[in-house]
């Protein structure tokens, strides 16, 4: 049987927990995942832009494209855990939470992605860097990830932003961890969309 729990500080995060069945020595591995961004207020059609937006590639390394939760020390050395792992990898889980953030924040005519299929006047990639657990004189989950945005009627690169944050770790353990890196996406997203936001009110698109 799957048995579904909450854990981690002040809820910001989902963990799923699969226990397996059978005897033997082995540790049940656990499986976390990022929470959906904050609902963004209403806004109204005239806030709206007339852009579309394609959310395209999110480029890593191989670490951020497994399910492994990584840990590293100050003069970074690294290691992922064995029984502690993300539901989904990393950059794919920060892609899906930004993706939701634009749709929901109504600001756009429509947000998608490569894969759709649908054709778009911005795209936004972007390379991720940083995300993981930092120990040493600092208890931290880090993030650290550069965005760009391309035009595409010019091909020109008309936006980018980078982000490096380390959010404090409250706990001791790894689900402690987790709520921290939960909380950095969270701050990230935010930061992202206020920060097309004031791209463009000083490019307003011709409508």
């Amino acid at each position: 049987m799957k048995r579904v729990k909450k854990a981690g500080a002040l809820g910001a995060f989902a963990a799923v927990a699969f226990l397996a069945s059978g005897c033997g020595a082995t540790r049940p591995s656990k499986y976390y995942q990022l929470a959906p961004p904050t609902p963004s207020s209403a806004t109204t059609a005239q806030e709206q832009l007339p852009i579309s937006l394609i959310l395209g590639p999110i480029y890593t390394s191989h670490l951020y494209r497994e399910d492994r939760i990584v840990y590293s020390s100050e003069h970074e050395q690294m290691g992922t855990y064995e029984t502690e792992r993300w539901s989904e990898p990393p950059v794919e889980m920060i892609r899906d939470v930004l993706l939701r953030k634009l749709r929901g924040s109504g600001r756009y005519r429509d947000v998608g992605t490569l894969r759709s299929g649908a054709r778009g006047d911005f795209v936004l990639r972007g390379r991720l860097y940083d995300f993981k657990e930092v120990t040493g004189k600092l208890f931290a989950g880090r993030l650290s990830i550069e965005l760009e945005m391309r035009d595409t009627k010019t091909n020109a690169t008309v936006w980018t932003h980078v982000y490096n944050y380390d959010e404090p770790v409250t706990g001791k353990d790894v689900p402690a961890v987790v709520a921290a890196l939960d909380r950095n996406v969270q701050r990230a997203t935010n930061e992202v969309a206020a920060a097309l936001d004031q791209y463009f009110a000083a490019h307003p698109p011709v409508k």
